[in-house]
């Protein structure tokens, strides 16, 4: 594949926006120039991934997008899907969606994002700011030499959907956020604490902040992250008593927060952790974890979004019992979000799901999601790789 020509942000989101690219592609080419040998690419199991793919009807490819190189896991032909995964996960989290979505008349596209699997880990905090992210994304239409695609996203991946629709609208044609509703730009300017005071109550996000403590703890036992992780997130699924109790930050890390389950969940088998371990014990945490850390710099690179609206189709999709809405209803979740969209077309909550929804009832999200690409009747547009 031939590097990406992004299309121009002004094109995309105006004359503000090129204010902003213009200050951050200068930023960028300060920090490349003096950081080159920081820009690492990491191919890990590659047999595997090959392998695994193949299973689920897809197959590996490589492509330069936003001068960064991204894995992607491919199937199908038809309209373009772009599937981003969330924290801590990789293409794998879509892989019960590729075989369906090219079934149904689409390219199915799940790449590693950046900091992820085989694609590149770059080592500076702020490369993993939100317009990096969305112009990965961006690249990757017309690396595969697409005009157009639908972008999709789960749990971070959610996030950098909704923003990228928002930066390039006439890009992505429409969204579908899993997890994680829009609820538009704050109006305050987010803080970033390095350190967590010890007398706080824990939460993992202020605990990802300081640099090299969430990651250290987390490539010490990658299976103790993932398993109870994936575990917690998933209700219903048995597990030890935590063994720290205690609410205060100083009482240690995050691991020990979580119970060690007494067995996985229904939809993650001991193939499917051992390809995750793999995974991060090669590349490690940090990379995922760095998104977390941009909050502040998101919001400074995103000024000419206050107050903007998704103006394409729009689905949400989440989980009823996922943590991240704390038991929001469906008309609670849908009005904070429709005044943020000109055509948010469902909110929907599935029943007895939890975070991990299109790997826990893949048939329903399936169906949901095939149901929103064939009402925007895409297949009916001559796709470029067609």
């Amino acid at each position: 594949m031939n590097k990406a020509n992004i299309p121009p942000r002004a094109a995309a989101i105006g004359v503000f926006s090129l204010i902003a690219a213009l200050a951050f592609a200068g930023m960028q080419l300060q920090r490349n120039s003096s950081n080159d040998v920081e820009q690492v690419t990491v191919s890990t199991n590659t047999d595997r991934t090959e392998e695994l793919a193949a299973n689920f009807g897809g197959e590996v490819t490589y492509v330069d997008s936003n001068g960064i190189r991204l894995r992607l896991v491919e199937a199908g032909v038809g309209p373009l899907v772009i599937l981003v995964h969330g924290w801590p996960e990789s293409w794998y989290s879509w892989r019960h969606q590729l075989q369906a979505l090219a079934d149904a008349g689409y390219h199915a596209v799940a790449p590693d994002m950046r900091g992820y699997g085989g694609s590149t880990i770059p080592e500076n905090i702020e490369d993993y700011n939100i317009m990096e992210l969305t112009a990965d994304v961006a690249g990757i239409v017309s690396a595969l030499g697409e005009n157009s695609a639908v972008v999709v996203g789960h749990d971070w991946g959610a996030p950098i959907a909704w923003q990228s629709a928002l930066l390039y609208p006439d890009l992505f044609r429409a969204v579908v956020g899993l997890s994680v509703i829009y609820e538009g730009r704050s109006e305050t300017r987010p803080v970033r604490t390095l350190r967590q005071d010890p007398d706080d109550d824990f939460f993992y996000t202020r605990y990802f902040q300081q640099p090299g403590v969430a990651e250290a703890e987390f490539d010490a036992d990658p299976r103790a992250l993932i398993a109870r992780l994936y575990t917690s997130r998933s209700p219903g699924t048995p597990t030890e008593p935590p063994e720290i109790t205690d609410p205060r930050a100083g009482a240690g890390g995050w691991l020990k927060r979580l119970g060690e389950p007494i067995r996985l969940p229904h939809w993650l088998s001991e193939e499917d952790l051992d390809y995750y371990l793999s995974e991060f014990k090669n590349v490690g945490f940090r990379g995922g974890i760095n998104y977390y850390r941009n909050g502040t710099l998101n919001w400074e690179l995103t000024t000419q979004l206050a107050g903007a609206r998704i103006i394409q189709p729009a689905l949400f999709i989440a989980g009823e019992l996922d943590i991240v809405n704390r038991g929001a209803t469906r008309n609670q979740l849908e009005a904070r979000a429709r005044p943020r969209f000109d055509d948010l077309r469902g909110v929907i909550l599935q029943a007895g799901v939890g975070h991990r929804n299109q790997q826990q009832a893949p048939e329903d999200t399936n169906r949901l999601l095939i149901e929103f690409l064939d009402s925007l009747e895409l297949v009916r547009r001559q796709s470029g790789r067609q």
